[in-house]
């Protein structure tokens, strides 16, 4: 649907590194990026293949938004993208933000009725561990409206992380 990578257009950037697993949806982006303002850098493979050959220090952001490939991955999948690559591949000062609503709504649904707590308990943990300070972890709250037939998320809210490599 390019929701994300159509907003990520609208600022002024020089460039955009996509990473795309899914034959399909790479054919789509291929044809995406050609009609762009701003060059676009299709990446074909998963993310665990391509993020190790991206080079260090070279992102002003980052923005993880995948799905979980399985059930067993499913409230931690980020994690592993946060701790082995994210740190390494800003720049100083640049912005790292993720999504990982199927975990979050589940968490809104099971465990939390607030989603700063369930962010601070469930996150911020992780994201000491990859060399994030927490002076530089902030997030934004966003009103949303999901559909109401979306089996993964049904809170009126979402959190967006913003957290700044020092």
């Amino acid at each position: 649907m390019a929701i994300a990578a159509s907003r990520i257009q609208e600022a002024p950037i020089r460039e955009h590194w996509i990473i795309e697993c899914n034959d399909g949806v790479f054919q789509r982006l291929q044809a995406w990026a050609q009609r762009q303002p701003h060059k676009v850098v299709p990446l074909k493979g998963l993310w665990e293949d391509v993020a190790p050959t991206l080079p260090d220090g070279h992102f002003d952001g980052i923005l993880y938004d995948t799905y979980p490939l399985s059930e067993e991955t499913w409230h931690t999948h980020q994690f592993n993208f946060i701790k082995g690559h994210a740190f390494r591949l800003l720049k100083p000062g640049g912005i790292l933000t993720y999504c990982n609503l199927t975990s979050w709504g589940e968490l809104m649904k099971s465990k939390y009725s607030d989603i700063t707590t369930m962010f601070e308990e469930t996150q911020v943990p992780a994201l000491l561990e990859a060399g994030f300070r927490r002076e530089d972890i902030r997030t934004e709250l966003m009103e949303l409206a999901p559909p109401a037939e979306c089996r993964y998320y049904a809170f009126p809210w979402m959190i967006t992380p913003l957290v700044t490599k020092h």
